[in-house]
C-alpha cells in the first residue's frame, strides 16, 4: 500500500514504540497495556495516510479531495464556491482539478476550529491559484480542529496534470474550489467526492 509524502514524522514515531513495546511486552506482558493500543494507533495512521493509485475522471473540473460536498455558494465576483469536508476516513492526498502552471502557493496563518463551522475560512490554510486553460483557478486547502498540519507538494512554477498529486492536509480538513464564473457546478451538497476522478461541473 503507498503512503502519502509527508507523514514521516508523524508515523515514524509511532511505528518505533510499537514496535518496543510489543517487544518489551515478551519479557514482562504490563507492556502490553502500551503495546495493544500503539499498535492500533499504527495501524489506524496507515490507513489515514493511504495514497491510492487512480485514474483521473473524464470532467474538465475534477475535485481536488475525497469527501463531501459541505456547501456550495456564489461568490461577489461571480465565481461558485465548492467546499469539500474530509473526514478522518477519507483519503487525506489532494489533487489538481486541472492541467495546470502552479503560479503561487501561500500559506496563511490562522486558527484551527473544526472544518465544519461556518467561521472555519478563518482557519490556517494554504491558497494555490492555477493558470488554466479556464484561466486562474483558485484552490484553498484548510486546517481543522485535529488537521494542524498542511504539506503542499509543489511551488510556483510547477506544472501539473489533472489529478496529479499537489499536497496533503494530515487528519482531514475542508479543501475548497473557486469554479470560474459562467461554470455551474455538476455536485450538490452532500454528494459524495473522490479525489481526481469526480467532476465538479457539466464541462
Amino acid at each position: 500500500m503507498r503512503l502519502a509524502r509527508g507523514v514521516s514524522p508523524w508515523l515514524l514515531p509511532t511505528v518505533a514504540a510499537s514496535a518496543v513495546t510489543s517487544l518489551l511486552s515478551r519479557r514482562d506482558r504490563r507492556w502490553a497495556l502500551a503495546a495493544v493500543p500503539l499498535t492500533a494507533l499504527t495501524g489506524g495512521m496507515l490507513w489515514f495516510f493511504r495514497d491510492p493509485e487512480r485514474a483521473p475522471g473524464s470532467g474538465r473540473i475534477l475535485s481536488p479531495a475525497d469527501g463531501v460536498v459541505q456547501s456550495i455558494d456564489p461568490w461577489p465576483d461571480g465565481r461558485t464556491r465548492v467546499a469539500i469536508f474530509m473526514s478522518p476516513l477519507n483519503v487525506h492526498v489532494n489533487r489538481a482539478p486541472m492541467a495546470a502552471t502552479v503560479t503561487s502557493v501561500e500559506h496563511v496563518s490562522g486558527g484551527f476550529l473544526p472544518a465544519f463551522d461556518k467561521d472555519s475560512d478563518k482557519n490556517e490554510r494554504v491558497v494555490w491559484h492555477l493558470d488554466t486553460a479556464l484561466g486562474d483557478l483558485e484552490l484553498v486547502q484548510i486546517a481543522g480542529a485535529v488537521a494542524r498540519r498542511i504539506v503542499p507538494y509543489l511551488s510556483a512554477g510547477a506544472k501539473v496534470a489533472k489529478g496529479d498529486r499537489i499536497g496533503l492536509i494530515r487528519f482531514g480538513s475542508r479543501v475548497d474550489v473557486y469554479l470560474p464564473e459562467g461554470i455551474a457546478p455538476a455536485v450538490s451538497v452532500g454528494q459524495k467526492t473522490v479525489a481526481g476522478v469526480t467532476g465538479l461541473d457539466h464541462g
